[in-house]
C-alpha cells in the first residue's frame, strides 16, 4: 500500500490543549511522520465563543481519505465534539490536503477552502510546507500567505506536545 501525504488542520476552543493532545495522540495512532506546526491563537471565525489554538499536522496515512475523514470523526466524537450538551468546540480537525486531489469526494471538498480563507490554516500551512504549491491556484503557499489580506488576529503560542515545543521561540 502507497503512503499519501495529508495536511490536517487541528483546532479547539473549550479545554484547548488537553483536546489538541488527544487529537494529537490519536493521530499518531495510525499516521505516521507526524510533523506540527507552532500552535496559535485566533479569534473565532463564523461562531460566537472564545479564543481558539490552532495548528497544521503533516503526515502520511495509507487510508483512503473516506476512512482517513471517518477516524477524524471518531476523534472528534472521542473529545466530546458531537455531545448534545457541548459548549464551544472541543475538538475540530478537517483534511486540507490529501495528496494532489482536487474535487468533491461525497462532500469532501478537496483542497479545503479554508486554507485562502483563513489565517488559522494559511500561515502554519505556510511555515510547514512554504514551497509547496496550492492544487487549484498554482502558487505555494509561502507566496500565498506572502500575499493574503486575510482580516483576522492571530498569535503564536507556546505549546508543547510529548515534551516537545511546537512553537520555536523565534516567533514567540
Amino acid at each position: 500500500m502507497s503512503l499519501t501525504q495529508v495536511y490536517l488542520g487541528l483546532g479547539s476552543n473549550i479545554e484547548r490543549e488537553a483536546h489538541l493532545h488527544a487529537g494529537l495522540d490519536a493521530l499518531a495512532g495510525f499516521l505516521t511522520q507526524m510533523r506540527c506546526s507552532p500552535v496559535f491563537e485566533s479569534q473565532p471565525v463564523g461562531i460566537k465563543s472564545g479564543p481558539f489554538f490552532n495548528l497544521v499536522v503533516s503526515a502520511y496515512t495509507d487510508l483512503p481519505l473516506m476512512e482517513l475523514d471517518r477516524r477524524l470523526k471518531f476523534i472528534e466524537a472521542d473529545n466530546g465534539r458531537y455531545a448534545p450538551d457541548r459548549k464551544g468546540l472541543p475538538l475540530d480537525i478537517d483534511v486540507l490536503l490529501y495528496g494532489e486531489l482536487v474535487g468533491n469526494f461525497d462532500g469532501l471538498i478537496l483542497p479545503r477552502a479554508e486554507i485562502l480563507k483563513n489565517a488559522f490554516v494559511l500561515w502554519p500551512l505556510s511555515l510547514m510546507a512554504p514551497q509547496r504549491v496550492h492544487p487549484e491556484v498554482g502558487k505555494s503557499f509561502a507566496a500565498l500567505w506572502q500575499d493574503a489580506h486575510i482580516d483576522q488576529v492571530l498569535a503564536p503560542v507556546a505549546f508543547e506536545w510529548r515534551d516537545q515545543p511546537l512553537t520555536p521561540d523565534s516567533l514567540l
